[in-house]
Formats: structure tokens, C-alpha cells, sequence
């Protein structure tokens, strides 16, 4: 397709079809309803070879470098730069974000599928290598953001449960309620 144009006019084309790419999948993710971004979905669960998180922290030492990239937040977006509440609610919707984040750069990397389809190998590896790096570093960050919000909900709800049942043994039975 584009392998006869001169690389200039490839390159172009190339930057006009990933932001298009880029866009349409962004504009899939904000309009998509949240049980669709579900952390019990297949592509959210933990893989073995993560180690609970483990894999993020000791091999790609996800700390040092983690807050140094950007982060989108749009009109009345949810920021994940840090937590605003530690209710099982509120943790439940940034894991869910955490989710939607994922779904999004990893959809994003899909686009590597076109560059391969429309360009020459050489021009297909360079952009999907730009594509990938522009891309996995953002889905490693869900993850092990995700991995942390899970073991600290576990938490709370642990110490929540106890709180509950001791109000539920010490409240006075209202006689018209039974």
C-alpha cells in the first residue's frame, strides 16, 4: 500500500492514521459503561509470572520511573495521582479506571496490526517499536497500580468486617423492625 510512497509521505500518513487510531479507541473507552472494564475479566485477572505485582517493582523497578510520565485526566476525569478516599468504594472505581487505562494503550498497540498491513517491514518495526513504547509502559503502570489498590480494598474490607458485625451485635433491636 504505502511501500512505493517516498517516507516522508509514508511517515505522515502513518502520524495521521495513529492519531486517528488513537482517537476512535480513546473515544470507545470514555463511552463504554464500567462493568465493561470489570477487574474480574479475563484480560484484568494477574498472570502467574506478575507475582502479585512482584514482577513490576523488582524487574522493571516500576517505582523510580512510574511518576514521571504524564497521566490524562479529562472533564471530570478521575486522577490517579493519588488516592482522595481509602472507602472500598472509591477503591473499587479507581481499580475499575485502572481497568479502562489498561484497556485503552493496550487497544492503542493494536494499531501495530495497520503499520504491518500499509508499510514496508522496516517502517512497520521502527513505528511499532515507537507504538509500544508510547503505550506498555502506561499498561505496566495499571497493573501494578492495580495490583496495590486490590491487596489494600482486601484490607480494609478485612478490618471493615469486624466494625460491622460488632455494630450489628451492639445495636439495640427496634421492635417494629422485627
Amino acid at each position: 500500500m504505502l511501500r512505493d510512497q517516498p517516507i516522508l509521505n509514508v511517515l505522515l500518513i502513518n502520524i495521521l492514521l495513529g492519531a486517528a487510531w488513537h482517537y476512535i479507541v480513546f473515544f470507545i473507552c470514555i463511552t463504554l459503561k464500567p462493568g465493561f472494564f470489570s477487574e474480574n475479566k479475563k484480560m484484568y485477572l494477574p498472570h502467574k509470572w506478575e507475582r502479585g505485582g512482584k514482577f513490576y517493582s523488582d524487574v522493571l523497578k516500576i517505582r523510580r520511573w512510574k511518576d514521571l510520565l504524564p497521566q490524562h485526566i479529562g472533564k471530570d476525569g478521575f486522577s490517579k495521582d493519588h488516592l482522595d478516599d481509602i472507602s472500598a468504594e472509591y477503591l473499587d472505581e479507581f481499580i475499575m479506571e485502572t481497568c479502562r487505562g489498561e484497556w485503552d494503550h493496550i487497544m492503542n498497540c493494536l494499531f501495530f496490526i495497520v503499520l504491518f498491513i500499509l508499510d514496508p517491514p522496516p517502517v512497520a518495526l521502527f513505528l511499532s517499536a515507537m507504538l509500544f513504547a508510547g503505550n506498555l509502559p502506561f499498561a505496566a503502570i495499571q497493573r501494578y497500580n492495580r495490583f496495590r489498590l486490590q491487596k489494600l480494598r482486601s484490607t480494609i474490607r478485612r478490618r471493615t468486617l469486624p466494625e460491622v458485625i460488632e455494630n450489628c451485635n451492639t445495636a439495640p433491636v427496634n421492635a417494629d423492625n422485627r
